[in-house]
């Protein structure tokens, strides 16, 4: 099995659920005591997200690119970035190092493309709603139209992600709200709801929905799977 690096402690609340999942997929798939040959390089969000409300993206561009090219110096054979927004940094990663790197918003887009999805409501940082760098993957290369909650609605989505779910703390006010918001997208068309930040699955999963839920953060770790074991 090829040896997983992560860029994680973006959130380390979804970095958790990333190690749970990938050894969790690996014993299933291997049985017996087999996990999950992993390096973890994690950084201290509050200095990510100082620097994402301040823009300063190229300084967090150089961030990333850094502990990628530590991961592979590690021996990690493929990377995954545990963020959806810090997928941002992806292009100067790829100048650094020469592994691969398993783009989130294309594994998620490809699963929502399987289940047959055409206009899927993007939940996630306001940076992730409002940048292009994740609609254009949906868009340009899969054909899949990407709903955005509106500018009130977007705010109150990315307040719960910071102010909450960063720091483990998960409430049913903040649940029924993201609800809300799912519903709203429905009655405008939408047929799946991406999970696009990695913290989102604390607080709402696919029991919670009658449109199709896609946990971004469990496709990207089963796709970090399939690919180690293939």
């Amino acid at each position: 099995m090829k040896k997983i690096g992560l860029i994680g402690g973006i959130t380390w609340q979804s970095t958790q659920l990333y190690y749970h999942y990938l050894n969790t997929l690996v014993a299933e798939r291997l049985g017996g005591q087999h996990s999950c040959p992993c390096i973890l390089e994690s950084l201290n969000f509050a200095e990510v997200s100082t620097k994402q409300s301040q823009s300063a993206w190229e300084d967090l561009h150089a961030l990333m690119a850094d502990r990628a090219l530590a991961l592979e110096r590690a021996g990690a054979e493929v990377l995954l970035i545990c963020a959806n927004t810090m997928h941002l940094s992806v292009p100067a990663i790829e100048k650094k190092v020469t592994v691969p790197l398993l783009h989130i918003a294309e594994v998620s887009a490809k699963a929502a493309q399987k289940q047959g999805c055409k206009k899927v409501l993007l939940l996630g940082t306001k940076y992730t709603m409002e940048l292009d760098f994740y609609r254009n993957i949906f868009e340009n290369d899969y054909q899949i139209q990407v709903l955005v909650p509106n500018t009130a609605d977007r705010q109150v989505v990315h307040d719960i992600i910071y102010n909450e779910l960063a720091k483990g703390i998960i409430r049913e006010t903040s649940k029924r709200n993201y609800l809300d918001i799912i519903a709203k997208a429905e009655k405008e068309g939408a047929d799946g709801v991406i999970l696009g930040c990695t913290e989102i699955p604390l607080l709402i999963q696919q029991p919670h929905c009658s449109l199709p839920v896609f946990d971004t953060t469990k496709i990207h770790a089963t796709a970090a799977v399939d690919w180690a074991l293939s």
